[in-house]
C-alpha cells in the first residue's frame, strides 16, 4: 500500500505551518489587540452625553473594525486547525501512522483551542452592542465598560493559548513530514522534494 502512495505536495497547506504560522498569528494577534485597546483607550476621551461629539465616531468605528478584525484573527485559527487536522489525518491513513500520537494530538489540540476562541469572539460582539445600548442610553455605561475590560482580559489570555498550541501544532506537522521520509526511505522510495521535482 505505502508503495503506491505519492509524495505530499505541501502547496495545500497554504505555507500555513510551523514557523511561518506562528510568525503570522503573532503578527496578527499584536494587531488585533492593539486596536481593541486603541477603541478601549478611545472610549474614555468623548463625552457619552453629547452625541454630536466627533471623537465618539471615532471610537464606534473603531469598535467595529477591531471587533470584525478580531472574528477573523479567530476564524483563521479554526480555520488553521480544521486544515492540518484533517491533513494529519489523511497523511497518517496513507501512510499508515498509528492515531497516536500525531492524529490524536491534532484532535486535542482542535479541542483546547476552540473553546477559548469561541468565547475571545463573543465577548466583544457583546460590548460592541452594549456600546450602542450605552450611547442610545439604553443600557447603563457601566454594562459597556465592563465587556470592554472582559474583551481585553479573554483575549489576552485566548491569543496565548492559541498560539501555545499552533506552536504546538507546528511540531507535530513538522514530525509527521520525518516520519513520513522515514517510511518512504524504508520503502526504497524517493524523497518528497525528490517525487515532487519529477512531477514538475
Amino acid at each position: 500500500m505505502i508503495g503506491t502512495r505519492g509524495a505530499i505536495p505541501l502547496g495545500h497547506l497554504g505555507g500555513l505551518y510551523g514557523t511561518p504560522m506562528k510568525r503570522i498569528f503573532l503578527n496578527l494577534e499584536i494587531l488585533d489587540f492593539v486596536a481593541l485597546l486603541a477603541c478601549f483607550a478611545w472610549g474614555f476621551i468623548f463625552d457619552p452625553s453629547d452625541r454630536q461629539d466627533s471623537a465618539y465616531m471615532v471610537h464606534f468605528h473603531l469598535g467595529v473594525w477591531s471587533t470584525i478584525g478580531n472574528l477573523g484573527v479567530h476564524c483563521l485559527i479554526f480555520i488553521y486547525f480544521l486544515g492540518t487536522g484533517r491533513w494529519v489525518k489523511e497523511v497518517a491513513i496513507a501512510y499508515e501512522l498509528p492515531d497516536v500520537p500525531y492524529p490524536r494530538l491534532t484532535r486535542d489540540l482542535k479541542r483546547r483551542t476552540f473553546p477559548p476562541a469561541l468565547f475571545a469572539m463573543l465577548v466583544p460582539i457583546a460590548t460592541a452592542a452594549s456600546g450602542l445600548g450605552a450611547q442610545m442610553r439604553e443600557w447603563p455605561g457601566w454594562i459597556h465598560l465592563c465587556l470592554a475590560i472582559a474583551t481585553l482580559v479573554i483575549n489576552l489570555w485566548a491569543f496565548g493559548i492559541e498560539y501555545r498550541n499552533v506552536r504546538i501544532n507546528g511540531g507535530v506537522i513538522d514530525a509527521v513530514l520525518r516520519e513520513v521520509e522515514r517510511i518512504r526511505a524504508e520503502h526504497g522510495l524517493p524523497t518528497n522534494a525528490e517525487t515532487l521535482e519529477l512531477e514538475k
